[in-house]
């Protein structure tokens, strides 16, 4: 059976002058921006998978939140839908 590993990350979202700025505290350089919520989300998961893909080559772990996400496994989670 095939085994995935996730994390479990809490995404702080603020306004900012040019849209919105997504960051995860905890991951050194995890944050990005983006026009809408979602842009600025979208673009903080990838920054978060570049950061994730460069620890994995070099042996190194995140340290927090993992979860190995099998067959079996459910996942429940928040989105905002918008904000007004």
């Amino acid at each position: 059976m095939k085994k995935d590993k996730t994390i479990f990350a809490s995404i702080e979202l603020e306004r900012n002058d040019d849209g919105y700025l997504a960051s995860i505290p905890g991951i050194q350089g995890a944050f990005a921006e983006g026009d809408t919520v979602e842009e600025a989300i979208f673009n903080c998961v990838d920054v978060v998978k570049m950061i994730m893909q460069f620890r994995k080559e070099r042996n190194e772990i995140l340290g927090f939140n993992e979860f190995v996400f099998t067959k079996n496994s459910r996942l429940t989670f928040s989105l905002p839908v918008g904000i007004s």
